[in-house]
């Protein structure tokens, strides 16, 4: 009965096999018939590659045309759809996706397409919708990110209307056109950084008036690899604004540069703050992203720019991060002094939590580097000319490292830092990044559950 029952068995699960193969087969049929009848896209293709056939020496320069194509379409008042095909993929074989702009994320979208084409994905283009007025009335709706449908797998995680928004308050805000950005971001609230930024690179653009709110400046590299950084100024709801904006240029990295309080007896003025969590009193994010979900830097780039400061021997601590929105906040110590112990704070700024928790949001690797600039709770509060020393001793030094440190994650990590800890289950095709970049082989019976 034994030898019955496991013939039975092993019969029961050749037959499951055999039904998950036609099943698998029916879907890749039913795609293949989609795409023979057109109706996979618009049915106004510019053009269409098929990567499997086309030799590994021809890649770089077909992805070069596919970008041309979008960005042709962009030009002719459109917003180019991008038609994505993967053979190997069971649940989502063909995602879709419409972009504005393109030319200003032509070197994320030339390195993307690069990967799905080594793997064999199919690649067309169409011209897409006819683009919006950023005055039209249903802009407001396009660009509402709660109406965003969960269940539906994404191409890319933000729709033209918001990237055009984006793009446009990108300019109003730095002075700077969203192509001038690099890859790699350096963020600060103090012109004497940005200062020690130009001396460092005296070819660097910059803003288009000395008016802007927050200026930007950029040395840039071939393929975007270059360095910007951007004087946001201060507080929480400034870091918002420009992390809101900026996360549609998909940058590689963003590191936070600034001035902190010190909470604990044995730092000095001047000491460094490599922040590894958050204690978020921001208010500014509440709303979207609830104070229950844990926010923390980057590993990767957290262990660099502790390499860093460790090869440089210069003092420094880790840990948690108290981003307030409250500039005089020792003036209600009463209110915050059971939370700052609690939460074993070491430190008190005003933008880090904020620029950590939206990079979280937008899937952007992050981190935060600060100098203990004044001690309130250990009288010595942050006077004016003690203040005045500390930065010049400290400014140059501080943007050193940074530089040193974006330099770092450019040669080590080309294809983008490992993002896998703020991935999302919804999370778009475009942007998935593994410790191992080489790609992976394409199969037809193997699923990678978050690209699915």
């Amino acid at each position: 009965m034994r030898t019955r029952s496991c013939r039975r068995s092993q019969a029961g699960r050749r037959s499951a096999r055999d039904r998950n193969q036609a099943g698998r087969a029916a879907i890749r049929g039913g795609t293949r018939q989609k795409l023979a009848e057109g109706g996979w896209h618009d049915g106004r293709v510019t053009m269409s590659l098929d990567f499997s056939v086309i030799p590994a020496a021809e890649r770089q320069a077909e992805i070069a045309r596919v970008c041309d194509a979008l960005e042709d379409a962009d030009r002719a008042g459109r917003y180019p759809q991008l038609t994505v095909e993967r053979p190997w993929s069971v649940h989502n074989p063909i995602l879709e996706g419409e972009f504005s702009s393109p030319g200003a994320i032509r070197w994320y979208l030339e390195r993307e397409l690069g990967r799905l084409a080594a793997a064999g994905a199919r690649i067309a283009v169409s011209p897409g919708r006819p683009a919006i007025d950023l005055h039209d009335p249903a802009l407001g709706q396009a660009v509402d990110e709660t109406s965003s449908d969960l269940r539906r797998k994404k191409l890319f995680l933000f729709g033209p209307e918001r990237m055009a928004l984006s793009i446009d308050r990108l300019r109003h805000y730095t002075g700077t056109p969203a192509e001038s950005f690099q890859r790699y971001v350096l963020l600060t609230n103090y012109s004497w950084h940005v200062e020690e930024f130009r001396a460092a690179f005296p070819d660097c653009t910059g803003p288009d008036s000395g008016d802007r709110q927050m200026p930007a400046w950029h040395h840039g590299l071939p393929g975007r690899a270059g360095l910007t950084m951007v004087n946001i100024g201060v507080g929480p709801s400034n870091a918002k604004t420009i992390t809101d904006h900026l996360a549609v240029l998909r940058p590689d990295l963003v590191l936070m540069i600034g001035h902190c309080g010190g909470l604990r007896n044995h730092q000095e003025i001047g000491d460094l703050v490599l922040a590894t969590a958050f204690m978020r009193d921001d208010r500014v994010l509440d709303d979207v992203l609830p104070l229950s979900v844990p926010v923390v830097s980057n590993y990767t780039l957290n262990a660099l720019i502790l390499d860093e400061v460790t090869a440089r021997g210069l003092r420094s601590r880790l840990g948690i991060v108290f981003t307030t929105a409250n500039r005089n906040w020792e003036l209600n110590l009463g209110t915050v002094s059971e939370r700052l112990r609690q939460s074993r704070a070491i430190a008190v700024d005003m933008e880090s939590a904020t620029v950590a928790a939206n990079g979280f949001r937008y899937r952007i690797p992050t981190a935060t580097l600060l100098a203990v600039s004044d001690k309130p709770l250990h009288a010595s509060p942050k006077l004016s000319g003690d203040a005045q020393a500390f930065y010049a001793a400290s400014r140059r030094q501080h943007v050193e490292i940074a530089i040193a440190v974006a330099e770092k994650a450019r040669k080590m990590y080309p294809a983008g830092l490992p993002t896998a800890d703020i991935r999302s289950t919804d999370e778009p095709l475009l942007g998935l990044t593994e410790p191992d970049p080489a790609p992976r082989a394409a199969t037809l019976d193997r699923e990678e559950p978050t690209t699915g």
